[in-house]
């Protein structure tokens, strides 16, 4: 008999209907999957049913709420007070519910900050660095910047006492600028940051976009802002991939989806109830069912979905299994694994390069955490040693120095 795992559903209240138009989304073209559609608001019906399914199907007594889309606040303050009516009627005793929020931020204003302090929401924001940057591929459906919004409703969170992250997408423009990215986003006064990297996939080959990261590019970005990151920051900013490489090194499988030995329980839901295997993988072929005509629980534990989520594992390559940081990396997210490993086997990730080259090269720094968090020391302990290092690094032995050369006197 097989024992209930807890799940996680990305649910698209607006479908991929969104207010701006960023060059790189990949949701948007989402819409095609229903061309008959006017309105991709979802109904209370559906609403109500999705709720009471999902609180129903969990087996713990802590569960979250993720709203993204699209663009999750087009939907209006009033669709979410419904959204905490129906969770509260169906609540558990004993449970606590959290409730999660993905935005681009550019709706948000002093209403929206109210609702989301009083009913404790923790928002996602995206944010991908300065203005030039940011507005590189980020705009609206006229083209216009968007950074400055973002920044305003930034400030709408913070006078709020709102609590969010910044997920920054990194693609091949603002990779080359790592700190300029890390320290405009801190003096921002943000303290959580995820480093997500853009790669778009065309056709059956290893091509991607101009726009995406490259692999080594995206390592490079990571080591940059790690290296800045462990002389000063740590227990002051919080960066996704750095606590989660963390677990690893403590010896846990690594929590987030894209680096966890298997996959297939974080869901997709869109507006109509239809839910898909992964938010990445919304398309016919991986349509598990609709909450208005199976239940979750059926959908969730069905052999398909089983089956979806330790592939991952189980089509791993040879390269892969023999890698010194497989404990942390286990292959990656497996939309990204389309490329030929150096012996040919099909599965390698895109950014293996980039990945492997980061693991290895925060291997000491992250024991030496591991080794302090053991004795109950915090991690924020190691920086003079980083410090320290980074010192005796960046110094040019006397004995190499060059010298100048002395003029013979006539």
């Amino acid at each position: 008999m097989r024992t209930r795992q807890p799940f996680h559903v990305m649910t698209k209240p607006i479908g991929p209907i969104c207010n701006l138009d960023c060059e790189y989304c990949f949701y948007l073209e989402k819409e095609e999957l229903y061309p008959e559609t006017r309105s991709f608001r979802m109904e209370d019906s559906v609403l109500e049913n999705y709720v009471r399914q999902y609180i129903e199907t969990q087996p713990t007594n802590e569960v979250v709420f993720a709203f993204q889309g699209g663009e999750p606040t087009l939907m209006g303050i009033p669709f979410f007070e419904r959204t905490m009516e129906f969770q509260r009627k169906y609540r558990r005793r004993g449970m606590t519910i959290q409730n999660t929020l993905q935005t681009n931020g550019t709706l948000i204003d002093d209403d929206w900050a109210k609702f989301f302090k009083k009913n404790n929401f923790l928002l996602g924001i995206s944010l991908d660095g300065t203005p030039e940057l940011h507005d590189k591929y980020r705009f609206d459906k006229q083209r216009r910047p968007s950074h400055h919004n973002v920044v305003r409703g930034i400030r709408y969170l913070q006078k709020h006492q709102v609590e969010f992250n910044i997920l920054c997408v990194v693609n091949e423009h603002n990779a080359q600028k790592p700190l300029e990215v890390y320290n405009y986003v801190k003096s921002l006064g943000v303290e959580f940051m995820q480093f997500i990297p853009i790669v778009e996939h065309f056709g059956d080959g290893e091509a991607v976009s101009p726009r995406s990261v490259g692999a080594r590019q995206y390592g490079d970005f990571l080591v940059a802002i790690f290296d800045e990151w462990v002389q000063k920051d740590i227990g002051k900013v919080f960066i996704q991939i750095f606590d989660i490489a963390l677990e690893a090194w403590l010896g846990y499988n690594p929590s987030l989806c894209i680096f966890n030995q298997t996959c297939g329980n974080a869901l997709a839901l869109e507006h109509n109830g239809d839910l898909y295997s992964c938010d990445h993988y919304v398309s016919p072929e991986y349509l598990v069912g609709n909450v208005m005509e199976q239940t979750m629980r059926e959908m969730t534990e069905s052999d398909f979905q089983i089956k979806f989520g330790r592939d991952k594992q189980d089509t791993l390559p040879q390269y892969c299994l023999d890698c010194e940081v497989k404990f942390m990396c286990n292959g990656g997210c497996p939309k990204n694994r389309f490329i030929k490993t150096p012996a040919g086997e099909d599965g390698l990730n895109y950014l293996c390069q980039g990945y492997r080259h980061f693991f290895n090269h925060i291997d000491k720094p992250m024991k030496l955490m591991a080794t302090t968090l053991e004795r109950s020391q915090p991690a924020a302990s190691i920086m003079p040693l980083m410090q320290k290092a980074q010192t005796a690094k960046n110094r040019i032995p006397r004995a190499n120095q060059p010298k100048r050369k002395r003029r013979r006197k006539k």
